[in-house]
């Protein structure tokens, strides 16, 4: 059984200025040395760009491969497939793609694009396309919805072993077929692993995404948690704000979650107070390590966590995934 650990790269919006590249190295450190595969990079309208902040992660370490967050919005296909092929020629680095169909509302209204969601999934299939045709070296025309090109073809090429991996969203029903004709990695917001059955999802390579806190006990890992993420009335009213601007599906599944009493693992506190963006597991290494292995088990073998704040989180939540990964080979 091998799954895929994920971390994520701090956002420049919530880090200082000065020691902003300081830390994206730092943390691109810490997650190569407790075996996490890459570390997701977010793009929105608020933050620095993406392949840039990815360029600072491939070049402090010696594999970890970035898993770019691309919005079609923001540039036409042949660039993504251009910075990728330059990633491989410059550094011989592997990426992943986060292939991003929608974003803030308000983010792509400053944009001018009004397409609806699903229409946005149909254009997200065209794009990621060409890119893929792109990358495999074959010369491109295509006539679509959202893209025409005419005997297009990227030089210099990308060498097959770094064909990079994608991800995708699939919360709605759009993002599921989306998913599934692409053949990527199905990302979810995960419910709690108990809503689980033991069958593999049939969409394919699927992912969650999720926080995790771990200690060696109980109430260590709670102590920590409640002192990261207390309750805060200003950032309830801020996701109540959140929740009638966006169109996301998986913003509206989250909300609509009961909350867990603290003797569930699973916690949606810093979610409902707007910290960030994913569920989280907290509990002592044991209780933490089940539940892991409950997703494991039902199919999902890859992980993108939350931003770390500091080495020795990424170090405890290596011991949650080792022995879950007992549990389910046991």
């Amino acid at each position: 059984m091998e799954i895929e650990i994920f971390s994520t790269c701090p956002a420049s919006n919530t880090t200082d200025r000065e020691t902003y590249a300081r830390t994206v190295a730092a943390v691109a450190r810490w997650s190569e040395r407790y075996s996490c595969k890459g570390i997701l990079v977010y793009t929105d309208n608020s933050l620095i760009d993406a392949w840039l902040v990815s360029q600072i992660i491939v070049q402090n370490t010696t594999a970890l491969c970035p898993l770019v967050a691309v919005q079609p919005a923001y540039m036409h296909p042949y660039t993504v497939a251009k910075m990728v092929a330059t990633f491989g020629y410059l550094y011989g680095r592997r990426l992943y793609l986060n292939m991003v169909a929608g974003g803030f509302k308000n983010d792509l209204l400053a944009l001018n694009d009004t397409t609806p969601h699903d229409r946005r999934y149909d254009r997200l299939q065209e794009y990621t396309f060409i890119i893929r045709e792109l990358l495999a070296g074959r010369s491109v025309s295509q006539e679509g919805e959202f893209y025409t090109v005419n005997k297009l073809r990227l030089t210099p090429g990308l060498s097959p072993e770094l064909t990079p991996g994608v991800f995708v969203s699939a919360s709605s029903e759009a993002g599921v077929a989306t998913a599934r004709a692409l053949g990527a990695t199905a990302v979810h917001y995960p419910k709690p692993s108990h809503e689980y059955d033991t069958a593999a999802p049939e969409i394919g390579p699927a992912g969650i995404r999720v926080g995790i806190i771990t200690r060696p006990s109980e109430d260590e890992a709670w102590t920590i948690a409640r002192g990261r993420f207390p309750e805060d009335r200003k950032g309830q009213l801020t996701h109540q704000l959140a929740m009638k601007t966006s169109d996301s599906v998986w913003h509206k599944q989250l909300s609509e979650l009961p909350s867990e009493s603290q003797n569930n693992p699973y916690w949606l506190v810093p979610f409902q107070n707007y910290k960030t963006f994913c569920p989280y597991l907290v509990g002592g290494y044991t209780r933490v390590a089940q539940e892991l292995a409950r997703y494991i088990t039902a199919g999902y073998q890859t992980f993108i966590l939350d931003i770390p704040p500091d080495e020795e989180e990424l170090r405890h939540t290596n011991v949650a995934f080792s022995q879950a990964l007992q549990q389910v080979t046991s």
